[in-house]
């Protein structure tokens, strides 16, 4: 089965609830790999790597979120594989510094 790389902007009250932390654990429990970040507009982005149905899933379940997060939007795009390059090196799955 092919990889497939999405780029998942997340909107709503996503930030001060844990969202990156939960998105991270939830990903790398799912086998996915990539990497999460907040950004200064409030929203949350992250980079998803790995089956489709998989990738498929967890962006389904960025709609809800951890459950102290109030999620408005959730927008996917296809996403080239040197946006993968900002991972931390050695982890699957990283949680980066504010953009």
């Amino acid at each position: 089965m092919s990889e497939i790389i999405r780029q998942v902007m997340i909107s709503g009250r996503v930030q001060g609830v844990g969202y990156r932390a939960w998105l991270a654990h939830t990903a790398e429990a799912m086998g996915l790999h990539g990497w999460v970040r907040n950004r200064r507009d409030g929203s949350v982005e992250a980079v998803l790597a790995g089956s489709e149905p998989i990738v498929s899933e967890m962006i389904a379940r960025c709609q809800r979120g951890p459950s102290a997060a109030r999620v408005e939007a959730v927008v996917a795009e296809i996403a080239q594989p040197d946006v993968l390059n900002l991972r931390q090196p050695g982890e699957r799955f990283s949680i980066l510094s504010t953009l």
